[in-house]
């Protein structure tokens, strides 16, 4: 497993369904500053979110810890 931090930049809305907007933490104490270190850059986006799951990101400046997690055994 592979463990980033990111902080939500942008929440969208529009009648079409919703998007989110996250990029890796820079700053704010010393656990952000050792993630920024490892993943100075990058984005992620979500889209067509329902608005009960764009509720759960809160606002721009939420930060949220993502776990990449292989769907399956690694081949040698």
């Amino acid at each position: 497993m592979i463990r980033a931090k990111f902080s939500v930049q942008q929440i969208s809305r529009s009648t079409y369904g919703h998007s989110v907007r996250l990029q890796p933490v820079t700053s704010g104490g010393e656990e952000n500053r050792a993630f920024y270190a490892a993943t100075p850059a990058g984005q992620l986006e979500m889209s067509g979110l329902k608005q009960e799951v764009v509720d759960l990101f809160g606002e721009p400046g939420s930060e949220f810890y993502v776990d990449f997690t292989p769907a399956r055994e690694p081949t040698p």
